[in-house]
């Protein structure tokens, strides 16, 4: 199983609730905007960044989000990394 970090902008003057679309838009496709820390602790990623665990390639992992993207009807820039550890300071855990 391999770790996808995934950065989303959407261009056009996109507004909060087309962020909020696609929020609901990655989350059905198992892309969601909380990582877990080794000690189970729970933290949320910042705006418009999602986490990925699965069997899929990375270009797949892109293609899920582009298409994603592509809902909010926004032109949009996709990355994807695939991650083999992770590390961070200052997010907001999540309880």
């Amino acid at each position: 199983m391999a770790d996808f970090t995934i950065r989303v902008v959407l261009h056009d003057n996109a507004t909060w609730q087309d962020y909020t679309n696609l929020a609901s838009n990655m989350a059905a496709r198992g892309m969601v905007d909380v990582i877990i820390a080794d000690d189970g602790r729970r933290y949320k990623l910042p705006p418009a960044e999602y986490t990925y665990s699965g069997n899929a390639t990375i270009n797949q992992v892109r293609s899920s989000a582009v298409d994603a993207a592509a809902k909010t009807g926004k032109r949009n820039a996709v990355l994807v990394t695939q991650a083999t550890g992770r590390s961070w300071n200052g997010l907001e855990e999540v309880r």
